[in-house]
């Protein structure tokens, strides 16, 4: 179990309405890259210790934060990603076209909410494929680091609708959040692990990027 499939848990919400606060005045409405990335960080450490229950509370609490949707909306697409990660998981007969499909269910709800990302199934096919580029990456291959970025950048810039270089720095903070996780499963997935600090940090560099790549 040294790779994996990660969904990028918060989401910056470009299409939503923005509330009116005092004086009249528009309101963004904000998020705590710091505090999500300690969410995700936990899903990351449910997710390969194979605690799938946990790891479905922490994507229900991830995405009512990111996604600010209805609590039904939320419930049902923690468990399209659940059962798209599941799907993914297993080392080598994983199933790839299913986690597609529950992916494509997850977007369409969120596109249904934000209007994003355009085409659901065009999303659902660029996560995924840097799923396996991550795979891949995990097993040290020559250049993968560098293809990981860019699939990563290809995900972003499809779901926001924004450029592939304005994503690229949130892209490079992401992957090296997983290189370490990568490297906290190399050395027996210790809760006390400094790495796990490390992880977080580089989750929040790469939230606060995507942030100001998408609302600037």
């Amino acid at each position: 179990m040294g790779s994996d499939g990660r969904l990028s848990w918060m989401w910056p919400r470009p299409g939503s309405r923005a509330r009116t606060g005092h004086a009249g005045r528009s309101v963004r409405p904000r998020l705590d890259p710091a505090r999500v990335a300690d969410l995700e960080c936990a899903a990351w450490v449910a997710y390969y210790r194979r605690r799938w229950l946990i790891l479905l509370a922490a994507a229900v609490g991830l995405l009512r934060a990111g996604l600010g949707m209805s609590w039904p909306r939320t419930v049902r697409a923690a468990w399209f990603a659940l059962r798209a990660i599941q799907l993914w998981a297993p080392i080598p007969d994983n199933d790839p076209d299913g986690a597609r499909r529950y992916l494509r269910r997850f977007y369409a709800l969120i596109q249904a909410t934000h209007g994003r990302p355009g085409d659901p199934a065009e999303a659902a096919r660029l996560e995924v494929e840097w799923w396996r580029v991550h795979r891949v990456a995990a097993q040290a291959a020559p250049g993968a680091r560098g293809e990981l970025v860019h699939a990563l950048v290809r995900s972003y810039a499809s779901v926001f609708g924004v450029t592939e270089s304005a994503v690229h720095l949130a892209a490079v903070h992401r992957c090296r959040a997983m290189e370490i996780s990568d490297q906290w499963v190399a050395q027996g997935r210790l809760r006390d692990s400094q790495l796990l600090a490390l992880e977080r940090a580089a989750l929040a560099q790469s939230y606060a990027a995507l942030l100001a790549a998408v609302h600037r």
